[in-house]
């Protein structure tokens, strides 16, 4: 899968995708990542990529040249199945939407900076939009680096054990059951007997019913998705 990301201030990025999870996903080539600055499509001498939006208002607006410009040059090159653009007002990222992308072959992904892009952009170049919370934050990037590090971890030889990223939250439309580790008892506060047992056919009963409650607890709304 090839990704290529499209910003005003890439630098953002470059700690996250050469670390962890996203890192060994390129050098095992399971995945490619391309940062692409949209300042070389800027205008003029001083590489303007922002200008004040028509008729007024406070904030600045991402041009449509050097967005136009930069995903027709990406287009001239390969076929994309989605273009998406990070915005607050997008569609909320949920993890059949990340499966989805995890099995394409380019995506490109716009992070948005300022007040936002011409609309223009949003209505003739974007195929999708996405929003990873009900909240603004300064830029696209952080946003990006969500959607890349949840498409990347379910990809086949991303991760070691593949098996964990299938049972993580939301798989199933349920949140994960409880997990513990060493040592069983510790303040006097003890592992359940159930995954000391060794009856794996009884554990998974007992992870499956506490996915369960632990969803019908804390996020009732993901069952009613499913009624």
């Amino acid at each position: 899968m090839r990704i290529d990301v499209i910003s005003v201030l890439p630098e953002m990025l470059d700690g996250f995708v050469n670390n962890s999870i996203v890192k060994r996903a390129q050098e095992k080539s399971v995945v490619e990542i391309h940062l692409h600055s949209l300042r070389e499509y800027g205008k003029k001498n001083y590489r303007q990529v922002d200008d004040y939006a028509f008729g007024g208002g406070a904030g600045m607006v991402m041009m449509i040249e050097p967005i136009y410009e930069l995903i027709e040059k990406l287009k001239s090159e390969r076929n994309y199945d989605e273009i998406i653009y990070m915005s607050p007002d997008g569609e909320l990222l949920k993890q059949k939407e990340t499966n989805r992308l995890s099995i394409l072959n380019n995506i490109i992904i716009l992070c948005g900076h300022y007040k936002g892009v011409d609309h223009r952009v949003r209505e003739h170049l974007i195929t999708k939009e996405i929003s990873i919370g009900d909240y603004v934050i300064s830029g696209g990037e952080l946003a990006a680096a969500v959607l890349i590090d949840a498409i990347t971890r379910i990809i086949p030889n991303a991760i070691g054990d593949e098996e964990s990223a299938l049972t993580d939250s939301f798989q199933d439309d349920l949140l994960s059951p409880p997990v513990y580790t060493r040592p069983p008892e510790f303040n006097g506060w003890k592992v359940p007997e159930i995954l000391l047992s060794g009856d794996h056919k009884k554990i998974e009963q007992w992870k499956d019913e506490q996915a369960y409650e632990r969803t019908k607890q804390i996020r009732p709304d993901l069952l009613d998705d499913n009624v």
